[in-house]
């Protein structure tokens, strides 16, 4: 049967993936931050996961303010690196893995998940930026990947618990795909950060490391704020921490903790990024 093997938590900056493309890996104020990678990209090498569920937020990639859905799911067989101004990404286009996809969201729907079906989607940094963190700069990208779009940008969105929630439905939902496959299910964006307004800048590193400590001991905290909670502690752009507690209510109720990382600052904002696997 197929199985969700471990989950990755990581910011997705979209000055990281420039970064990369542009050759400045060894520079000095990015190689700290690819440097915090090291062990995940070895780590990864060796887990080879068949899937990767990706949860994201699209940044006017994919949506616009006509649409906006609470959850969207890709199901298709591909996703291209969306344009996002000065042109896509140099990576590797995305392949999808429909039989699973669809698994996942016929699950989903009939526990009650309101999914938005996607069979064509751009996808954008939000989603690149990991892939190029975690994999480095591949010819092709070593696993399917599922995107999982989730709205961080027009309120309302999902609630922490809601978000959870969803973590353990798609949990069950893998547990019943027939197929033997070996998940893991990535939360990215974040950590603290605010773009506008006049905390511009804002970067909370004590609650930035309180959520990494309570995402492995203790995510019933966490699945408790509220969307004022995390506005005001992580800023306007740090409620994207929600869609790490999709990534952590799929481990199960225990988790260990393999790798962290955190690192101030990396353009305007803070990285954070976490390694966990279920336990029995």
């Amino acid at each position: 049967m197929a199985a969700i093997t471990a989950g990755v938590g990581s910011s997705h900056v979209p000055a990281i993936g420039a970064a990369q493309d542009n050759g400045k890996l060894g520079d000095a104020y990015w190689k700290p931050i690819f440097a915090g990678y090291d062990w995940s990209r070895h780590w990864i090498d060796n887990a080879k996961p068949d899937v990767v569920i990706l949860v994201y937020n699209d940044h006017a990639s994919a949506f616009s303010q006509d649409v906006i859905p609470t959850f969207a799911i890709g199901c298709a067989e591909s996703f291209a690196p969306a344009d996002e101004g000065w042109g896509p990404r140099p990576v590797p286009v995305v392949e999808g893995h429909p039989e699973l996809a669809w698994h996942i969201t016929q699950s989903l729907i009939l526990a009650e998940f309101d999914m938005t079906i996607m069979n064509r989607m751009d996808v954008d940094h939000g989603l690149t930026v990991p892939l190029s963190l975690m994999f480095g700069a591949p010819d092709a990208w070593p696993a399917k990947v599922i995107p999982l779009a989730v709205n961080v940008i027009q309120y309302p969105p999902p609630t922490a618990n809601r978000c959870y929630k969803l973590g353990e439905a798609i949990a069950a939902a893998v547990a019943s795909y027939p197929g033997d496959l070996n998940v893991q299910v990535w939360g990215t964006g974040g950590m603290s950060h605010q773009l506008t307004g006049t905390r511009a800048g804002l970067i909370n590193t004590p609650f930035d490391t309180m959520f990494l400590d309570k995402l492995t001991a203790d995510p019933a905290a966490l699945r408790s704020l509220s969307h004022a909670d995390y506005v005001r502690e992580a800023g306007s752009e740090g409620m994207e921490l929600v869609m790490w507690l999709i990534m952590r209510g799929a481990l199960g109720r225990d988790a260990g903790e393999l790798h962290r990382f955190y690192h101030v600052p990396a353009s305007n904002t803070a990285v954070g990024h976490i390694v966990l696997v279920p336990e029995p």
